[in-house]
């Protein structure tokens, strides 16, 4: 039996049970997940290897590159500045970015960024996976781009340029790169293990990610001038740079965050507890509101998913991930299956990292497993 360590209340048995199953069976190679009530961590775990050699223990202080689930904590960081009335979802980006209202981007809103409906879902050919280490030359680059479709009109999933765009934004309304305003007003202030790239000195702790089966996209099919094509090749980055020097020492704020579930949970905690973790505050109600606002509803233009989108987070759409609930809920995922999910009416989060990529978009059959058993399992609400 695989080592499984941490504490879990005994309600959430069958969640411990779920995780134990699949590190015994090889379908997880190291895991963490948590599951935060109102600040009481009902489900803390982390177990299995940081190898697929199985010689290196994943343990307490593991992390590991969260692939998009870093989107939220970006989200996070443009919607304190929204919350602080620097900056406004319903202004035009142009406002605090002039240079992006080149190329017929002027009316592009703040919130269509944040609802990946901007039409710059990608970076224009050439283009490779240094690009996205190099943050102000791509940042300037979108800025130049035509839009791919009309900005607000539908979603296109900004898979790697999320980053850059919002990064951007932060940085020209707070004076602080998104990587430095995370540490200092995020991740400091409430003590959580979790950093945009890796520091150097971490990477001794890092778990490398063991990349999923390829993902079977017929691109000729799909049209060489679609959103979705120009999206997955502008740049096509392989799972595998994800554990190289270069990856960790960038800025990427739609995929290289490093972390762990408990770390993970701690931040985005702030939405489902209602703004405030242990008395730091980061949103107000109005903020979280405004968060879970829809702004698109349809089929994504470039992962073909039907989604619903608020402003910096999904919202529960039966369709596209059915083992998430109706309600007052907003969530993301990360490549090959990691989860973040923010439930406010129950003041709840959970969140689940590893580091073997499963196959899919959006979540995976393990981390529905465990989404599944903590929902079968819940005590009553906590009040709203």
């Amino acid at each position: 039996m695989t080592d499984l360590h941490g504490a879990s209340a005994p309600r959430f048995d069958a969640v411990r049970a779920a995780l134990q199953r699949n590190l015994d069976s090889g379908e997880e190679l190291g895991a963490s997940l948590v599951v935060d009530i109102d600040g009481e961590r009902a489900v803390d775990l982390w177990g299995g290897f940081r190898d697929p050699e199985h010689t290196v223990p994943w343990d307490e202080h593991t992390i590991t590159n969260v692939w998009s689930v870093t989107k939220t904590v970006t989200s996070l960081a443009a919607l304190m500045l929204v919350d602080r009335g620097d900056l406004d979802v319903f202004a035009p980006v142009a406002r605090y970015w002039p240079e992006f209202a080149a190329n017929g981007k002027q009316d592009v809103l703040v919130r269509h960024l944040l609802s990946h409906a901007s039409g710059v879902s990608g970076l224009d050919q050439p283009a490779t996976v240094e690009d996205l280490y190099d943050t102000r030359r791509t940042t300037a680059r979108l800025a130049a781009q035509a839009p791919w479709w009309t900005p607000g009109t539908a979603s296109g999933y900004h898979l790697f340029t999320f980053g850059h765009l919002v990064g951007e934004l932060v940085r020209r309304v707070s004076g602080r790169s998104l990587k430095r305003f995370v540490a200092e007003e995020i991740a400091t202030p409430l003590g959580a293990d979790f950093q945009i790239g890796a520091a150097e000195q971490d990477w001794s702790r890092i778990a490398d990610v063991v990349p999923p089966p390829p993902l079977l996209f017929d691109l000729e099919a799909m049209g060489a001038d679609s959103p979705a094509v120009r999206t997955l090749t502008g740049p096509a980055v392989s799972a595998e740079t994800a554990n190289t020097p270069g990856w960790r020492a960038a800025e990427i704020g739609a995929a290289n965050g490093h972390g762990n579930a408990r770390s993970v949970a701690r931040i985005l905690s702030v939405l489902s507890r209602g703004g405030e973790v242990d008395g730091v505050r980061l949103l107000g109600g109005k903020t979280i509101d405004l968060a879970l606002a829809p702004q698109t509803d349809g089929t994504d233009l470039v992962n073909g998913l039907p989604l619903r989108w608020g402003i910096g987070y999904a919202l529960p759409q039966r369709d596209a991930v059915p083992w998430i609930p109706q309600g007052r809920i907003c969530f993301w995922g990360g490549w090959g299956g990691s989860m973040i999910i923010m439930d406010l009416e129950r003041r709840m989060t959970i969140a689940y990292i590893m580091n073997r990529m499963a196959p899919g978009i959006l979540g995976s059959d393990r981390s529905a497993a465990y989404v599944r058993a903590v929902y079968d399992h819940l005590p009553q609400k906590v009040g709203g």
